[in-house]
């Protein structure tokens, strides 16, 4: 599906509920099929939450999570302490081309049984589900957060539960508090110091309904859409001011470009406001929420103001190479961008093309985040139902706001 985006002078005033975190929403699907004591509330209806939850209901060998990347991590885990069952997992031809040895190397230590049945240290994966004996891991600390919390997940259901070290300088570190949050939640004993996690087993736990949080990535597009507009005022639910997730640094990213933030009964109202100075270069470090970096880029661009983003080495491993793709887009449109395994810098210009087409490459952010431009320019998304992979409501909420999608 292509679509065009009119260009609309200012957005409509509205109220919006936003689909639950697909983040908190996948570890907590691995939660209850470990404990089925286990309710879950506001789940997410984006595709990668419906795949994960479709894998978990299987009784088939193969096993396909087409695009699921998260689905693809912690069901690499999952499989292997199911004892007895083997598994063999997959997914699409760019899930083949992302790496998943460093996740195999750490459960191999633990005495799971998985291999390669086509290129070493890519899926598809065989899996041999074991009771893994060893209750001690350790890998390197600046990796996908995704490979450190697919093992924290599964870690109460080992006899002995697991100690995780870590070495180096940890990254991601809000999605590794966010896991040992909803396993406190459900009643399961962790800790986290010193580069090292600790979980406690547990057989059986007290029957307890969590309620998911709705997605702060996904918030991340209506704060650029505020941001770019004259005038505007956004309401968002649901969400909380403590949120586990580490997207919620935008209220603070996006105060300094316009946008104010107000917290009340669990729902944000974003307004803009006149305090943006575009003379200065954004620079942000953030390796604690990479997923907002392609909002983040295109806002600056759209209000030609020059940005410095780092920390984004985990990007390069995405849906697909989000800086390369970045840079191309962004380019396509007029700017000026150069990038390098993790990081993009953006130069301050007052020229935006109109009636470009915008390439997703299969990837539902890519899509999302360039569609605020329409405040500034007419232009076209190609292949837009990518967007179902995490917000399928995405384009019908942007039609509430007065955009024009055709």
């Amino acid at each position: 599906m292509n679509l065009k985006l009119s260009h609309i002078s200012n957005i409509k005033n509205n109220n919006l509920q936003i689909t639950g975190s697909k983040s908190e929403t996948n570890r907590l699907l691995i939660l209850q099929s470990l404990y089925p004591e286990i309710e879950i509330d506001n789940i997410s209806n984006s595709d990668d939450s419906r795949l994960m939850r479709a894998a978990l209901a299987s009784n088939e060998e193969l096993i396909d999570i087409h695009h699921a990347g998260t689905a693809m991590r912690f069901l690499t885990a999952y499989f292997a302490v199911k004892n007895g069952r083997t598994t063999v997992l997959t997914g699409s031809k760019r899930m083949q081309e992302r790496p998943i040895k460093i996740l195999v190397d750490a459960l191999t230590q633990l005495g799971c049984d998985i291999s390669y049945v086509k290129n070493e240290g890519y899926p598809p994966i065989k899996i041999v589900g074991k009771n893994p004996e060893n209750h001690k891991v350790s890998l390197a600390a600046n990796v996908s957060s995704q490979y450190i919390s697919a093992l924290m997940l599964i870690a109460s259901s080992l006899p002995n539960g697991l100690e995780i070290t870590l070495e180096g300088k940890v990254t991601s570190v809000p999605y590794i508090n966010m896991t040992l949050s909803l396993l406190k939640d459900v009643g399961i004993n962790g800790s986290f110091e010193n580069n090292i996690i600790h979980i406690e087993p547990i057989k059986i736990v007290s029957p307890k309904t969590v309620v998911v949080e709705s997605d702060w990535s996904s918030a991340s597009y209506f704060y650029s859409i505020v941001a770019l507009s004259d005038f505007g005022t956004v309401t968002l639910g649901s969400y909380k001011q403590d949120s586990y997730q580490g997207d919620a640094s935008l209220s603070k990213i996006y105060k300094r470009l316009g946008v104010e933030t107000t917290f009340k009964e669990n729902r944000i109202t974003l307004k803009k406001i006149n305090s943006l100075d575009s003379s200065d270069i954004l620079e942000l470090d953030l390796s604690n929420s990479p997923d907002i970096a392609q909002t983040i880029a295109v806002t600056c661009f759209g209000l030609g103001k020059a940005c410095y983003l780092t920390g984004l080495h985990t990007l390069k491993i995405k849906e697909t190479d989000r800086l390369e793709a970045l840079k191309i887009e962004i380019e396509k449109l007029g700017g000026e961008v150069s990038i390098t395994d993790d990081s993009l810098k953006l130069s301050a210009s007052t020229l935006i093309n109109s009636d470009i087409t915008i390439d997703t490459y299969h990837d539902h952010r890519m899509a999302m985040a360039f569609a605020p431009l329409a405040l500034r320019v007419s232009l076209f998304i190609n292949d837009a139902d990518v967007v179902s992979k995490s917000y399928p409501d995405f384009w019908d909420d942007l039609k509430k706001l007065d955009f024009k999608v055709l």
